[in-house]
């Protein structure tokens, strides 16, 4: 599997484990809601700044968007 499919799988699998919507990931993070989408399709390349804030706002360390 792609690493970009991988961290969009972890995102929204931990996502909905929390019972957040995109909007409540998107207004936890500071970043968008079309970001969030975007990135949970796989057709968002995330930069590594945007990768720590969205692990901050799930409350994982980042390496955990990253694992297969």
């Amino acid at each position: 599997m792609e690493l970009r499919a991988i961290f969009a799988a972890n995102i929204k699998r931990l996502r909905k484990e929390r019972g957040m919507s995109q909007e409540d990931l998107a207004f936890e993070s500071g970043l968008h809601r079309t970001y969030i989408s975007g990135i949970e399709r796989g057709i968002r390349n995330v930069g590594l700044d945007n990768i720590g804030v969205i692990a901050e706002a799930l409350g994982v360390p980042p390496d955990v968007l990253l694992r297969a």
